[in-house]
């Protein structure tokens, strides 16, 4: 499938196991891209972090499972989880429909901005996944 047909998003930041970050002040927003929901398929489940909790970049804060496939979700920075999508728990199919809107994931108060630039920008997230699509023809 083509690079053109999965929207990436102008403004936000993206990590190679595709998930997007869009920055307010010191508030992240995370959520998986349009690609990433595309790999995975029909979503049936998401696990979410707990709110309150204090983790770190990289680890392991909840998981997505999809008709084909389940995937875990990584925090991508450093931080306390503020606020999750509980819509999620009643309409997982929420990420299919609109990844990039109402299928946000969590919300979090980032600890370290400068680990922002740990990530890529769309330019380079679109890239990424052109270099994923060559790899897969």
């Amino acid at each position: 499938m083509a690079v053109e047909e999965f929207r990436v998003e102008e403004g936000r930041y993206y990590t190679k196991d595709h998930f997007w970050v869009k920055v307010d002040g010191d508030d992240a927003v995370i959520g998986i891209t349009d690609y990433g929901q595309h790999q995975l398929g029909d979503v049936v489940f998401v696990e979410l972090p707990e709110v309150g909790a204090e983790v770190e970049a990289g680890e392991k804060v909840g998981s997505i499972e999809s008709v084909k496939a389940a995937v875990d979700i990584f925090s991508p920075l450093t931080g306390k989880i503020i606020a999750v999508n509980e819509d999620l728990k009643e309409d997982p199919s929420l990420i299919n429909t609109d990844p990039y809107g109402e299928g946000w994931l969590f919300e979090m108060k980032m600890a370290d901005p400068t680990e922002l630039e740990d990530l890529m920008l769309d330019v380079d997230y679109k890239a990424y996944i052109e270099e994923i699509e060559a790899e897969e023809e």
